[in-house]
């Protein structure tokens, strides 16, 4: 025990390591410049479209189902898993100093997997919610109640904070005594376990197992949910299969923007490629930004609830949920 502790003791001493010096995409100051209004166009649009649908929904009393409850949570994790790397991202295409402190990496580490997680348990909900709607529209009331809802979301919040602490947990166990430079726009964890000054094979297939196990169950949850909302709906009329086929190419939509970016980085082994980087931006700072266009221009309540917002006082809304709803 007591050379276990000393081993420990010893690895905690090399963690010599202050701040770590993030890459960034490119290297180019004149493409850093334009990437940096370009990213903000994005940001902005990120905010301010998650921002008006949580109003909306909030506003209105036709929008209470547990739909767009869902919706409005979404839109809440949109605004802030962006808001963890991207102000940081874009001070530093400006800036001659990139660094970050180690307490800052961490921090943002977790942060990030924590919203992330939480959305793709989200977006599995949602799924669920939509397979209950179209398959078994006699339950959904009964199914989808208030605090069915609410014990759902939770459950969402709660299992992202799991996940990212354990993951956090195993790359603060490391011992990190240089280099610090990160290949990466912003603190993620394959790009710093090769920043390792130990072995970080076992961590890595650790860290890979749970991510990736988590993303691709998800995923496939996700399209045996639609599978069978497509076997359902060929019973249906043709406007009512009009609606539920809308349905589902906005979740899918989103899914394999989200999904398929991150399956793709960490269901692998723990090496980093070049592209990782380009494909980091769709998940972390693309995908949030078309949730709200996705989810919005295609359905007529949520567009006609907005030109109410600028017109009418908002009150208090009546909590109300819909059987049968099916447009997105």
């Amino acid at each position: 025990m007591r050379q276990e502790k000393s081993r420990h003791e010893n690895l905690a001493n090399e963690t010599t390591v202050e701040n770590f010096l993030l890459m960034g995409l490119i290297q180019n100051p004149r493409l850093q410049t334009v990437l940096f209004f370009i990213f903000l166009l994005f940001y902005i649009a990120t905010l301010f479209g998650n921002l008006l649908i949580m109003m909306t929904v909030n506003a209105d009393s036709s929008l209470q189902s547990p739909m767009y409850f869902l919706l409005s949570n979404l839109s809440f994790i949109d605004l802030c898993y962006p808001s963890i790397t991207t102000p940081k991202m874009l001070v530093d295409l400006i800036s001659r100093n990139k660094s970050i402190s180690f307490s800052g990496c961490i921090s943002q580490i977790f942060f990030f997997h924590h919203f992330a997680c939480a959305e793709i348990f989200l977006l599995t909900v949602m799924a669920f919610d939509r397979y209950i709607a179209i398959c078994n529209p006699l339950r959904y009331t009964v199914i989808m109640s208030r605090f069915v809802c609410n014990l759902l979301v939770l459950a969402c919040w709660v299992g992202g904070a799991v996940h990212s602490s354990v993951q956090t947990y195993l790359v603060m166990a490391l011992p990190f005594c240089g280099p610090n430079e990160v290949d990466h726009f912003f603190c993620d964890l394959l790009p710093l376990l090769s920043l390792a000054c130990s072995d970080s094979y076992i961590t890595g297939l650790l860290i890979v197992s749970n991510s990736g196990l988590i993303a691709l169950v998800c995923f496939l949850l996700l399209l045996v949910s639609y599978t069978s909302i497509l076997l359902t709906v060929r019973k249906c009329s043709a406007e009512g299969k009009q609606k539920a086929l809308s349905t589902c190419a906005a979740h899918f939509t989103v899914v394999t923007i989200f999904f398929g970016p991150s399956i793709f980085i960490y269901s692998r082994p723990s090496t980093t490629l070049p592209m990782d980087k380009i494909i980091s931006v769709f998940y972390a700072v693309i995908a949030p930004m078309l949730n709200p266009l996705i989810y919005t221009l295609r359905n007529a309540e949520v567009k006609t609830a907005m030109k109410k917002l600028r017109i009418e006082p908002c009150g208090t809304p009546d909590v109300k949920a819909t059987e049968f709803d099916l447009e997105v």
